[in-house]
């Protein structure tokens, strides 16, 4: 089975208020270095896509549920897990945890699109194949199945 890709990231006094505790929009930022990580990873330098195809991934869309805060000093494991990877967008399950305790959850929606902001453009058929070769199975916890009374 496939595993998530994930980094590690120290909660630093830059991060949070003044309660010490990290500020909403930092966890965004965090998925973000794990997603970027992750591309680079799997062979995909965004400046040289960006350089060499003319195109972007951009953030189309994110659902995020905060569960628990984080707090100054925390070690937090940040995930991405390609989910779906369709001709244009991809769909990135991310999930930000302390110790195996689930902080926050979210699911992003990424487009491919001209550098130019001109529009969506098809991911070349090389990268799409080797983005699908990524893609985890679905999670129970974070999409839950209905059950037929439903």
């Amino acid at each position: 089975m496939k595993q998530p890709y994930q980094i590690n990231i120290r909660v630093y006094y830059e991060d949070t208020d003044v309660g010490g505790v990290v500020y909403y929009a930092n966890y965004l930022r965090y998925i973000e270095r794990a997603r970027s990580d992750w591309l680079r990873d799997a062979g995909f330098e965004l400046d040289l896509i960006q350089r060499d195809e003319g195109a972007v991934f951009v953030v189309r869309r994110v659902e995020a549920d905060y569960v628990q805060p984080a707090t100054l000093g925390n070690w937090l494991t940040v995930t991405a897990e390609p989910v779906d990877v369709g001709a244009s967008r991809m769909l990135i399950r991310q999930r930000i945890t302390r110790d195996g305790e689930l902080l926050f959850s979210a699911i992003v929606t990424v487009a491919y699109i001209a550098a130019d902001l001109s529009g969506p453009l098809r991911m070349p058929k090389a990268m799409r194949e080797l983005l699908k070769l990524q893609v985890c199975p679905p999670d129970a916890a974070i999409a839950p199945a209905r059950t037929p009374s439903e």
